[in-house]
């Protein structure tokens, strides 16, 4: 094998082969394992392509979104995941079988900030923002589409929120949001030299409850979020050296490709769309794609939305023939699909085994049968990502994260936000939120 086929690019959706970015933190940022005592998982690599390729174990096989294999949470959820994904974390480095991740730099402050949207703000990055109104974003044509140069490639904050037309009308959507809170502080009043912050402080704190308060539920359950905001992190304390840790970025975090459903309707005219091809972004959206978000979140007064698919440790045949735009060149086929670029990366780093993690955090793993992997005479321990997700389907019907996920993105979405001393939960004032998540999407 060469080393060009050895190496395995992964943007988490996200076109390849950029050079040096203009939104790298001044500072490098490292990755690091928040369990680093525990062994790292091996398998041979023909094993993981096995299990990820089409007609592998991870392969949906499905054609149709059928309401047994739908859960409870709307399907903008895993959307919203994934634009919080590329707040936080942008490894640009070609993995490969074995990766040193001391050398492993986050392009993006580990911080839920929405470095992803501002930028540097209108003195670092003015070209995001209005000429002649810089407290507010400049918006593309007839405000229904990110602003592109004659390329037609998008002028935003982080180029992965192009990769596919929902992510990219969803940092649409917020970039509504902070013009209209800019509109707000206007009326109140609010001095000019002080709008833009204090419009961009109201989306980042709004953004920050919404995490721990609508997503968060949403993912791992309203009893585990209440307990976990009432408890804290339990393992994930950073400190003044604030990293992202590898078992979130590399797979718990993950979990939400399996929730990417066949199909999506749009729009009241739309009819269904697969993600990819008929949803691939770096391009204009056309008209007759734009989104009505009460059709991917439940909206006050509106029919109910879409529903995400359930967490089984399946992907649709769409993820596993991702699109040229999305992977480059692949001188292996397997390498088109995403469960095993997930399944390769996740053993890239070294993370330990799902079984490891659950006996480190005190509860009882999975056994073979419920991994369900000895159909294809695997009889040792299971990579972490996917078994976060047989974890999800097993104990919690596919509808949320088990145990092992849930702790893992719990701790991480609360030890960042904490170790933020900007971040609402260190406001002087007992600050809560004006709108829900549906609120600020209904101004797009």
């Amino acid at each position: 094998m060469t080393s060009r086929a050895r190496s395995i690019p992964d943007h988490c959706l996200a076109r390849l082969g950029a050079t040096a970015p203009i939104d790298a933190p001044l500072v490098p940022v490292h990755y690091a394992r928040m369990f680093p005592s525990l062994p790292a998982f091996r398998a041979e690599e023909q094993f993981l392509r096995a299990l990820g390729r089409i007609g592998g174990v991870c392969d949906c096989e499905d054609t149709d979104d059928t309401p047994e294999s739908l859960a409870e949470s709307a399907a903008g959820w895993p959307i919203f995941g994934q634009f919080v994904a590329h707040d936080i974390t942008a490894d640009r480095s070609h993995l490969r079988s074995e990766t040193d991740t001391a050398g492993l730099i986050n392009a993006r402050s580990p911080k839920l900030d929405l470095e992803c949207l501002y930028g540097d703000g209108p003195t670092g990055h003015p070209y995001l923002f209005q000429r002649d109104d810089p407290a507010k974003f400049r918006l593309g044509k007839d405000d229904s589409d990110l602003q592109r140069n004659a390329d037609e490639t998008a002028i935003i904050g982080d180029p992965r929120n192009d990769s596919h037309q929902l992510i990219s009308q969803f940092h649409l959507a917020m970039l509504k949001a902070h013009n209209a809170f800019v509109d707000e502080a206007r009326e109140q009043g609010i001095e000019e030299a002080f709008v833009f912050d204090e419009a961009s402080r109201q989306l980042r704190w709004h953004y920050q409850w919404i995490i721990l308060h609508e997503f968060l539920p949403s993912l791992v359950g309203e009893q585990v979020a209440a307990d976990a905001l009432q408890e804290g992190s339990r393992y994930f304390h950073p400190g003044d050296h604030v990293f992202l840790p590898l078992e979130f970025a590399d797979a718990a975090y993950r979990y939400g490709h399996a929730q990417i459903r066949h199909r999506y309707q749009l729009n009241a005219h739309s009819g269904l769309l697969p993600l990819f091809p008929d949803l691939l972004g770096f391009r204009p959206v056309p008209r007759e794609h734009l989104i009505d978000w009460s059709m991917f979140f439940d909206t006050v007064g509106a029919p109910a939305a879409q529903r995400a698919k359930k967490m089984d440790g399946r992907l649709v045949r769409s993820l596993l023939q991702l699109p040229l735009a999305i992977t480059g060149e692949c001188e292996i086929e397997d390498y088109q699909s995403l469960a095993v670029r997930d399944l390769q990366r996740g053993q890239g780093v070294g993370l330990p085994s799902g079984e490891a993690v659950a006996r480190y955090i005190g509860v009882s793993p999975l056994d073979a049968e419920q991994i369900g992997l000895t159909a294809i005479d695997w009889h040792e321990e299971t990579p972490l990502w996917y078994y976060i997700l047989r974890e999800a389907a097993v104990l919690e019907d596919g509808q949320r994260l088990g145990p092992v996920g849930a702790r893992i993105v719990t701790d991480v979405f609360l030890g960042l936000i904490d170790a933020d001393r900007k971040s609402f939960r260190h406001s002087e004032e007992e600050w809560r939120p004006r709108k829900t998540l549906s609120d600020l999407l209904v101004r797009s």
